[in-house]
């Protein structure tokens, strides 16, 4: 084989490698553009151009072709947020019990070849991750789940985003409360509906929120499963400015 040739092969292998590579670059973009401390301009995001884009890059896109468990999952989790705001745009609301069944199974969306709707994404693909931090990172639109934050999530930076938002998103005192004088936890429901998730991780509920809460006597409390939990009720609306 030439040395022409050899060179020709090399170079068509390594930008076929880099290709495969995942690309939240215009995510990036709309995100940082149009969310702002976790409150989402929806009507900007509907007129962003790179948006659309985005979802076309979605629909077509190849997961099995990503080579580390943090590349897909940040794949899956950029996935969720990016499908939730499309289900606002297109008119549709978790707000009330009817219109969530809507929002979460009834509507498809095409997502690397496939159609899917949110309950499943989270369900049948994100969560068999196995990493009870993205319950902290999907965000479906509603004031009670975590904070969007200002950038999608990428491999290289993956563990530092799922640990700074669930650190976050537990000293926040709207939606998780902890008493140590009455020991008594108000959190939030999200806990509830994915109890098993955190249980998985570190054998108790209250010993998963003990590695997180940022108040060492919360913490020490939490690690003896002192703390009576109640869970607060969920604010199903909008989290942003609506179409």
């Amino acid at each position: 084989m030439s040395v022409v040739r050899i060179f020709l092969v090399f170079m068509t292998l390594f930008f076929t490698s880099h290709a495969m590579a995942a690309d939240h670059t215009l995510f990036d973009e709309v995100l940082k553009a149009h969310v702002k401390q976790g409150v989402v301009n929806y009507p900007a995001i509907q007129k962003d151009q790179r948006f659309s884009e985005y979802l076309d890059y979605l629909a077509d896109a190849d997961p099995a072709s990503f080579k580390t468990v943090p590349e897909k999952l940040a794949f899956y989790i950029n996935a969720y947020n990016a499908l939730a705001i499309k289900g606002i745009l297109d008119g549709l609301s978790p707000g009330s019990f009817f219109s969530r069944i809507t929002y979460f199974k009834s509507t498809e969306y095409k997502l690397a070849g496939e159609d899917i709707n949110l309950y499943d994404l989270e369900r049948d693909i994100i969560i068999p991750f196995a990493e009870p931090r993205i319950h902290f990172a999907i965000v479906c639109a509603s004031a009670s789940c975590p904070k969007l934050i200002s950038e999608a999530y990428t491999a290289d930076k993956l563990e530092q985003q799922l640990e700074a938002n669930t650190r976050a998103f537990l000293s926040n005192e709207f939606k998780n409360k902890f008493d140590a004088g009455k020991k008594v936890a108000s959190i939030s429901k999200i806990f509830d509906w994915f109890t098993s998730d955190f249980e998985k991780h570190s054998g108790s509920l209250q010993k998963y929120l003990a590695k997180y809460v940022g108040n060492a006597e919360v913490a020490k409390l939490l690690e003896q499963e002192a703390f009576k939990i109640k869970y607060l009720k969920y604010d199903w609306s909008l989290n942003g400015k609506s179409i």
